[in-house]
């Protein structure tokens, strides 16, 4: 099965138990699992009202009103449903990373989108799936339960890394695209020649809670590289050519620890969250351990 290739169906089995959770308070649709303080409609009982003109006669207690002779109006938990969406880096720098074992950037984090969605569909959250690199790509929005998960999968599967990554631009065709705040959880590498802060802050300023997923592959932090190094850009195409030593390499780990140390200072003072992963740490434990003790997902 196709959905095979991205996550298989033990995974599947334990994310039942997770959910997305979002920090701040946007207004959204009925639905959701996250419940709110706020009265209305809902599953979970709460309370109970005095009965007012234009009332829903569906929702008095009439057990109540048998004993008491009194109209009264069950309350429930409002339980908000939020749009969801995942920006999803399909450049051509997410492509590398791959060898001994490990994924590429571009599977790895393809395999957490599909598990990211399948959590959101197990608890009726609404998904949006969109990829971007130098523009937005044509995206698929799935809700109504986890037999949508197979669309969601099939898609996921057929993209294909491709154009040069432009995260402004993106994040002004993304805030006109979807003007409606909600949760947006971006999985990428971040690496663009432009500054990735500003777009990211245009993102938090228009009202969207962000989740930050930084993933990278170990070579992007400590390359095993040395000698003469004739490299080429995975997007410009441009050519470099320079010594690397064990000095370089120094110097190269400590640039990118400050780089992720950076995008996790936008998400936090922005009231997000961010979570760093190596491709080399197992997509399931990735899940279960630094995306859960973010509190992405619970």
């Amino acid at each position: 099965m196709a959905e095979d290739l991205l996550i298989d169906t033990r995974l599947l089995e334990k994310l039942e138990r997770l959910t997305i959770q979002w920090q701040k308070s946007l207004g959204g649709l009925v639905g959701g699992d996250n419940t709110s303080r706020f009265g209305g409609a809902g599953q979970e009982f709460l309370d109970h009202r005095q009965f007012h003109h234009g009332d829903e006669l569906r929702d008095v207690n009439w057990r109540a009103f048998m004993r008491l002779e009194k109209l009264f109006l069950k309350v429930f938990h409002l339980e908000p449903r939020i749009p969801v969406r995942i920006l999803f880096d399909v450049s051509p720098s997410m492509a590398t990373g791959a060898g001994d074992g490990t994924l590429s950037k571009f599977d790895y984090a393809r395999k957490l989108a599909a598990a990211v969605c399948y959590v959101g569909l197990v608890r009726l959250d609404s998904i949006t799936l969109q990829p971007f690199s130098d523009r937005l790509g044509d995206g698929l929005s799935v809700g109504g339960g986890r037999q949508r998960f197979q669309p969601a999968v099939r898609y996921l599967s057929a993209l294909k890394p491709g154009g040069k990554t432009n995260f402004l631009q993106c994040a002004r065709d993304f805030l006109t695209k979807f003007p409606q705040a909600g949760l947006t959880i971006v999985i990428s590498d971040f690496f663009d020649e432009a500054d990735c802060d500003k777009p990211l802050q245009y993102l938090a300023d228009f009202g969207h809670e962000l989740i930050l997923i930084h993933v990278w592959a170990d070579d992007d932090r400590e390359p095993a590289w040395e000698g003469e190094l004739d490299l080429e850009d995975a997007e410009s195409g441009a050519r470099l050519q320079l010594p690397f030593g064990e000095d370089a390499r120094v110097s190269y780990t400590a640039a990118f620890d400050e780089f992720s140390a950076h995008l996790r200072e936008v998400a936090l003072r922005n009231g997000g969250r961010y979570v760093s992963l190596s491709t080399s740490n197992p997509v399931e434990d990735a899940i279960f351990g630094p995306m859960v003790r973010s509190g992405a997902l619970q």
